[in-house]
């Protein structure tokens, strides 16, 4: 029986991006797709847009509801999710190829893994075809958390079984509650991950974390303590590393 996949798209007056963003998941050759929708009670017609494609296409579960942010959106989702393995798709992004998914079941088959993931693309908000800066990753070795690493979190797609024995995001943190989990589940060697060397996301420039000079710090004050909680050695040094590294992103294009 093939894997069934279940993916997470939070929205908050998502219009301008998120036809874009159903259609790359809707459109996949991988059929055995749940997809869910958590909205924050948009008032732009997102509710609107996800309503019309829900008539055609069954497989979207939704709700609207006032929400504490994201992550706390994705734990709504997390909740709701029936499927084997586990993946995000943010309003502002879209799956790179229309075998994305079908690519990343088979590695799922192949490898016996808990995990896989890839690369990511940041592309102009305007212009998607222009890309801006490009986040190739590599196989995982567990010193790599000690020099500031990490899979772009969009790309990363879990076991269901992973979340369930781990829990959800901490919404003590704004905007690294991604790299706390991040590193919570790389940190125990009973997990084993897969490097799938395509890219598996397009985002779209300007989402929260680098939004202005003030998230930027929050980020960063952020990734301090979750390196720090998760037991990280000179956390000081693994920030400093994690954001130095994010500089040859700017010219691999």
């Amino acid at each position: 029986m093939s894997l069934k996949v279940s993916l997470i798209t939070a929205t908050y007056n998502s219009a301008k991006t998120l036809d874009m963003c159903m259609s790359s998941v809707l459109n996949q050759t991988y059929s055995n797709i749940e997809y869910i929708i958590i909205d924050g009670k948009s008032n732009d017609g997102t509710l609107e847009l996800i309503a019309s494609k829900s008539e055609t296409h069954h497989q979207i579960k939704w709700i609207s509801e006032k929400d504490k942010g994201i992550y706390d959106a994705l734990n709504k989702g997390l909740s709701r999710v029936t499927g084997d393995v586990v993946g995000f798709v943010h309003s502002d992004d879209y799956l790179a190829e229309m075998t994305t998914i079908e690519k990343i079941v088979n590695a799922f088959d192949k490898h016996k893994v808990d995990g896989v993931y890839g690369n990511l693309h940041y592309v102009n908000f305007d212009d998607v075809n222009q890309i801006v800066r490009n986040w190739v990753s590599q196989p995982f070795r567990n010193k790599l958390l000690n020099r500031g690493w990490m899979p772009a979190h969009p790309t990363l797609f879990l076991k269901n079984d992973v979340y369930n024995d781990n829990g959800d995001f901490d919404l003590n943190y704004d905007i690294a509650a991604d790299y706390d989990f991040i590193l919570r589940i790389f940190g125990k060697r009973k997990y084993t991950f897969h490097y799938l060397s395509e890219t598996i996301i397009k985002m779209r420039v300007g989402g929260a974390s680098n939004r202005s000079l003030k998230n930027v710090l929050t980020k960063t004050k952020e990734d301090y303590r979750a390196a720090k909680t998760n037991g990280l050695r000179f956390p000081f040094k693994v920030i400093l590393q994690k954001n130095l590294s994010k500089i040859p992103q700017w010219f691999k294009k």
